[in-house]
């Protein structure tokens, strides 16, 4: 591979670079790796929680709103992870739904799925996006390795060519 595409996704050819040019680029191309793996993970993270809330949606037939009877009864509310507060059910038929930036909707169970389904879908192609993304910057920096070692073959020949030289002039 002769070139490579940076940051900005401007091609650039690699063959042409020196040895410090390729370090300094395979440093930015192993960076934007690490973010874009960090992107991919974080996107994962937040489908597997929508699907969470999904499941726990769907099962409103089964859990804490088995009956129609679950008006008023306690519950315990999820902060964090690990942090919860008591609650009570005021409408067992309406459920809050988060849009975004802390906007929630109140919304029946069946409409509080389709959200979560609509998100999901939105997360899920972006991760695609992600990882794709950081298949080609991984490819760039194997390309960048490869051109590097070429290099370091290429002045190990010249230096060995110059040994050589010095030799042969040494010893006539």
């Amino acid at each position: 591979m002769s070139s490579s595409s940076t940051a900005d996704n401007n091609a650039i050819n690699i063959d042409t670079m020196s040895l410090d040019q390729l370090n300094h680029v395979q440093q930015q191309q192993q960076s934007r790796l690490e973010q874009l793996t960090a992107q991919y993970h974080q996107l994962r993270a937040v489908s597997a929680r929508l699907s969470t809330a999904k499941s726990a949606i769907g099962n409103t037939n089964t859990g804490i709103f088995k009956g129609g009877n679950s008006e008023g009864r306690e519950i315990m509310i999820p902060l964090t992870e690990s942090l919860y507060a008591p609650g009570k059910i005021v409408d067992p038929n309406k459920i809050l739904v988060e849009l975004g930036a802390g906007f929630f909707v109140e919304k029946s169970a069946k409409d509080a799925v389709k959200v979560l389904e609509r998100k999901g879908k939105v997360v899920d192609a972006n991760s695609e996006n992600v990882l794709a993304a950081a298949e080609a910057s991984s490819r760039n920096v194997e390309a960048i390795r490869g051109a590097m070692q070429g290099k370091m073959l290429e002045i190990q020949a010249r230096q060995q060519g110059m040994a050589y030289k010095q030799q042969q002039e040494g010893g006539q």
